[in-house]
C-alpha cells in the first residue's frame, strides 16, 4: 500500500518480532558502547526504544493490531447500506511492482459517481489514508511515488492528528515504526559483523541506511542518519539513486 508503513507481524521473512528482542536489546548495549555505527543523534532516538528488551514484541503486537484495523476498516467501508459488498479500487504507481514483485497502489472502496459527486475528498479517503488516520500506519512517502498535493496534505494533516493524540501505535513512547524496525534488524547485523572483527567497506556499514529525508515543510534535504530530525508526519524519503533528481524537481536545499 503506496506511501504508508505499517507495523510487522514478520520480518524477515516468516520470522516473528519477538524473536529479535534480545538481538535489539544487545544492540543498544552496543549503540551505548560506541560499537555500532550510528550517529549521535540517531543513537538518542533509537537506544531507550531498543533497551526495553521487548521491541520486537511491541513491533509484533502492535503488527497484529494493525491487521485487525485493516480488516475492520475494510468489513466497514466496502459494505453498503443493503449488505451488498463493494468493489475495491485500486490506483497503482507509476511503476506497478516492487522488488518482491508486489503491486504497489492505494486502495479505496470503489463508488458509483454519483455516491463521488455527494462526498467530500477526505469521504473518499483510501485505506492507506484511513490506516495513517486511526495510528496504525506511518506516513511513508517514497519520491518519486508521491501523492497530488491535496491528497498529500490530507496525508500529513491525518500523521500529524493521529501522532499528537496519540492514537493507535503513537499511543506508546517505545514505539518503532515498521522501518525503524526493519533497519535496526539490519543495523543490528552490521554491527555484530564488526564486533566479531570483520573488516566492512564503508557502504557496508552503512548498508542499513540508504534512504535520504526530506522535511516537506521546509524543502530540506537530510542525510539518512538525520531522518529523526524531520517530524514523522512531514517526511518524505529518498533513494540515493533519486537525489540527484528530487532535488531538482522538488526545489530542495541541504539542511544544516
Amino acid at each position: 500500500m503506496l506511501s504508508i508503513d505499517t507495523p510487522e507481524v514478520h520480518y524477515p521473512g516468516t520470522t516473528k518480532p519477538s524473536k529479535h528482542d534480545d538481538k535489539l536489546a544487545q544492540l543498544a548495549a552496543w549503540i551505548q558502547a560506541g560499537k555500532a555505527p550510528v550517529s549521535d543523534g540517531l543513537s538518542l532516538h533509537l537506544h531507550p526504544r531498543l533497551a526495553t528488551g521487548k521491541a520486537g514484541t511491541l513491533q509484533g503486537q502492535q503488527g497484529g493490531s494493525a491487521k485487525k484495523a485493516f480488516e475492520d476498516l475494510v468489513a466497514a467501508k466496502l459494505t453498503r447500506p443493503t449488505g451488498t459488498k463493494r468493489r475495491v479500487f485500486l490506483p497503482a504507481a507509476d511503476e506497478p511492482f516492487d522488488d518482491h514483485g508486489r503491486l504497489l497502489a492505494y486502495m479505496a472502496p470503489s463508488h458509483t459517481a454519483e455516491e463521488l459527486a455527494a462526498m467530500s475528498r477526505k469521504d473518499r479517503a483510501t485505506f492507506n489514508l484511513l490506516l495513517v488516520d486511526s495510528g496504525w500506519a506511518a506516513s511513508f512517502p517514497i519520491y518519486p511515488s508521491i501523492p497530488g498535493y491535496l491528497d498529500l496534505v490530507m496525508l500529513q494533516e491525518s500523521a500529524r492528528d493521529a501522532y499528537d493524540n496519540k492514537r493507535g501505535a503513537w499511543a506508546d513512547p517505545m514505539m518503532l515504526t515498521g522501518y525503524e524496525f526493519r533497519m535496526c534488524v539490519k543495523l543490528y547485523d552490521v554491527t555484530k559483523k564488526l564486533v566479531d572483527g570483520q573488516k566492512l567497506s564503508s557502504a557496508e556499514r552503512m548498508a542499513w541506511i540508504e534512504r535520504y529525508c526530506v522535511d516537506m515543510t521546509t524543502r530540506e534535504i537530510y542525510y539518512p542518519q538525520n531522518y529523526h530530525r524531520v517530524a514523522a508526519c512531514n517526511r518524505i524519503f529518498i533513494w540515493p539513486a533519486d537525489v540527484a533528481e528530487a532535488v531538482g524537481k522538488m526545489n530542495l536545499a541541504p539542511a544544516d
